[in-house]
Formats: structure tokens, C-alpha cells, sequence
């Protein structure tokens, strides 16, 4: 298996909107499919990590509705599973109001299960003379369960979703990060240009957000009025937090996403990018880097779990782009990278994921300064070492022991602060 591949396959695809909430209207998309009457009942349940990440994000084409609920409706409205992560493409405003009217009136409904530990997304819709269920569990479009009036559609055997569309994740998890160098040394043509499409589509949408008042607009007049150096710093964060802003504010662009997050995204793929033109670094070794950064950045993901308490544009996409600018210049420096790693993740490893929204730029400027920054300090051997904190003696090492702080530390992270924003709401 080429895990390249299967990374950039199942993890490194365009989407429009948070990938959370959109996930929702896709499952939704798939269950509707089957249905020819009207909807008069929609229940949507999902674990406590999609529910957090959907809860305040504004969905695209809604005029500024936000929420995994109004996406999951309009995904059932709209019936196009087929657009996976771009549903919500063909959002209308009959059908918006459509879906404003099952919400308001008490017929679509959402809920979150606080047994299910990893990605889980449960649409039930009922109609007149039909009832069906969709059911995606494990990564963001891996549908496992269809059933139309208590039979059985289409479903996964227990060993084939465990295993088929998630084996890679297996075999990637017990990599080193010198073998994933390796695999994005040795690039193939189809995904050099896939990668080259993320970019521009990142771009793009970076662009747009420069337009936006928002925090890219107050990194770039912080330049101009010297309070930031005009230097690669800045440019890149200018970069990064305008596609964020794009993104978490609903505009009708597809970024390319990393690890099934499209903020990740934009940090694994804009921030090498940025530094390597900055640098005059040629086109191939940027390409090469940006492979390396979406790999470490799934990698990181193996051990801390799609949904984690931690932000994963700080700790898993921030330390695939530290990664990626030694590469750029030291290759397979495995002394410099590994103090890379720790110098990120004693860096960022507290940052808090309180869910998708437009806060959510501050926190990829954060990220932006300390993969640069990070880097930096380790092409001049500099670094954290295994004698402070919770570094190891290998990259490998330290984002297992971030791993063991992400899982068994705050276990009831999530669970406070969705009560917070549950509580806010009443």
C-alpha cells in the first residue's frame, strides 16, 4: 500500500465549509437519497467531538446560519451525496427555507452521544410512507450502515470497517517520520498535481479573506503600521488566518484539507509554501514538503484521534509544516527535525480546541508563528529537549507522549466545554 496515496485519498480532499457540519449534511444526502415523499421527521445524533466542532461554524451558502443542524437539514433537502464534501454547493433559498421551516417547527432535531469515542454521524429520516437511516462512523465520508424501513440497505462487516478504509491509519501509525520522507521524496506525477491543486485552491480562498475585516485584515495593517515586521512571519500568517477567515465566515469557496479538517488544511499546505518561496526553495523540494507536512500531519492524527481536545491546527497540521521547512533545506535531517517536533509541541501542545469558528484564525496565526519559528531554531540545532517536560528522545516519542496528555489528561476536556456552550445558549 502506498500510504501517500491513501493519506492524500482519504484525508487530503477539497471541501466547502467545516468538514464537521458538511459530514452531516453528506450522511443526510445519502439517507434522503432514498426517500420520494416529503420529510416530516429528521433526528440527528453524533459524538460529542463533530457536535463540538459544528456547534458555532457558519455554514456556506446560508447567509450566516450556523450549525451542524441546519447543514444536516439542507444535505437532506438537497439530496446530492454524490458532491460529498461540496453538498453544500446547491444550497437554494426555497430550500433554505425549507430547512429553516423543519427546525423551527421542532421537526429536525440534533443530539450528541457521549459513548461514541470516535467520529459518528446518525441521520434518521422519516416521511409519510418511509423511514431511513444513515450512519458514517470512523472518518468523515465512511458511510457503514443505510437502511430503509428496518432493512438492511448496504453495511459494513465488523472486521471491513474496522480495517478496508482505515488501514492505512495502521500501517501509518507504526512509521517513523524518516520513512514518511521517504514517501514524499519519491512523489508520483498524479499526486505532485494534486497537491499543486490544493494549493491553488488555498490560495484562492486566502485571497478572499483578505477582503474580509477580520483577523488576516489585522495581521497585514499591523505590518503596515509597524507593529509587525514586513518579513515571512507575517506574509504567511497574512496567508493562513485570511483563508481561515474565508472559510469560518461561510464563503463559497473549497479549500483542500488535511487530516479531514480544511483549517489543517491550510496550515499544512500554505505555510511551507509560503516559506519555501519566501526562500527560493525550488518548486519540486516545496512540493516534496508539503507531502511530508499533510503525512506528519495525519500521523499525528493516528495517535490523538480525528476529534481531539487539542487543537489540530496547532499540534498535528503546526508540526507537519515545522517539519516540512528543515526539509526543505536540511532534507533528512533527522537531529534537526526531531527538535523541530519538540519545539512545536512544547510550544502548543496545551492549545485547546473549543470547536470550529472564526476564532479559529487566531489560533492558525499561533500556529503559523511557531511551525516558522520552531523550525527555525532547530536548522540551527536548537531545540527542546527529552530532559523538559514531555518531549522524548524522538519526534516519534513526543507526540506519543502528547498522545497519552490528549487522551488520558483531559479526557473530560470535551466534556466542559461543550457543557459551556450548551450553557451559554439557554
Amino acid at each position: 500500500m502506498n500510504i501517500l496515496k491513501a493519506v492524500l485519498k482519504h484525508e487530503v480532499f477539497p471541501a466547502l465549509g467545516c468538514t464537521e457540519p458538511i459530514a452531516v449534511a453528506y450522511a443526510a444526502g445519502i439517507a434522503a437519497q432514498e426517500i420520494r415523499d416529503g420529510i416530516e421527521e429528521i433526528k440527528i445524533k453524533v459524538d460529542p467531538g463533530v457536535y463540538k466542532n459544528g456547534f458555532a461554524v457558519t455554514i456556506p451558502n446560508t447567509g450566516g446560519e450556523k450549525g451542524n443542524l441546519i447543514a444536516g437539514v439542507l444535505g437532506a433537502l438537497i439530496r446530492k451525496p454524490e458532491l460529498k464534501m461540496e453538498i453544500l454547493k446547491s444550497v437554494s433559498e426555497r430550500i433554505i427555507d425549507r430547512a429553516k421551516e423543519l427546525i423551527h417547527t421542532g421537526k429536525a432535531m440534533i443530539s450528541y452521544d457521549k459513548s461514541k469515542t470516535e467520529l459518528y454521524i446518525e441521520v434518521f429520516i422519516k416521511t409519510e410512507s418511509d423511514s431511513v437511516r444513515a450512519v458514517i462512523e470512523g472518518s468523515h465520508m465512511n458511510l457503514v450502515r443505510l437502511e430503509k424501513n428496518g432493512q438492511t440497505l448496504f453495511e459494513k462487516e465488523s472486521g471491513e470497517k474496522d480495517s478496508a478504509d482505515q488501514e492505512y491509519k495502521q500501517i501509518l501509525k507504526n512509521m517513523k517520520i524518516s520513512e514518511l520522507i521517504d514517501l514524499a521524496q519519491n512523489i508520483d506525477d498524479e499526486d505532485y498535481d494534486h497537491i499543486k491543486r490544493g494549493i491553488d485552491m488555498n490560495l484562492e480562498v486566502s485571497e478572499a479573506g483578505q477582503k474580509l475585516q477580520k483577523a488576516g485584515h489585522y495581521i497585514s495593517d499591523s505590518v503596515k503600521k509597524g507593529y509587525l515586521l514586513n518579513d515571512v512571519f507575517s506574509s504567511t500568517k497574512v496567508l493562513t488566518t485570511s483563508a481561515a477567515d474565508a472559510r469560518m465566515s461561510g464563503l463559497n469557496l473549497s479549500v483542500m484539507s488535511s487530516g479531514g479538517s480544511g483549517n489543517q488544511g491550510i496550515v499544512a499546505i500554505l505555510i511551507p509554501y509560503n516559506v519555501g518561496r519566501y526562500f527560493n526553495i525550488e518548486e519540486a523540494k516545496i512540493i516534496q514538503s508539503i507531502a511530508l507536512s499533510l503525512l506528519v500531519n495525519s500521523y499525528i492524527k493516528c495517535f490523538t484521534g480525528d476529534l481531539s481536545p487539542l487543537c489540530g491546527c496547532a499540534i498535528a497540521a503546526g508540526t507537519g509544516a515545522a517539519v516540512a521547512i528543515v526539509y526543505q533545506q536540511y532534507r533528512k535531517d533527522m537531529e534537526k527535525i526531531t527538535l523541530a517536533v519538540n519545539n512545536l509541541i512544547s510550544d502548543l501542545g496545551g492549545i485547546l480546541c473549543d470547536g470550529a469558528k472564526e476564532g479559529c484564525a487566531l489560533k492558525i496565526a499561533t500556529s503559523t508563528d511557531s511551525a516558522i519559528r520552531s523550525a527555525y531554531m532547530a536548522m540551527n540545532d536548537y531545540g527542546i529537549t527529552s530532559m523538559e517536560g514531555f518531549a522524548g528522545k524522538t519526534a516519534e516519542e513526543t507526540i506519543y507522549y502528547l498522545s497519552k496528555i490528549s487522551k488520558l489528561g483531559m479526557a473530560k476536556v470535551d466534556d466542559t466545554i461543550l457543557g459551556i456552550m450548551i450553557e451559554k445558549t439557554l
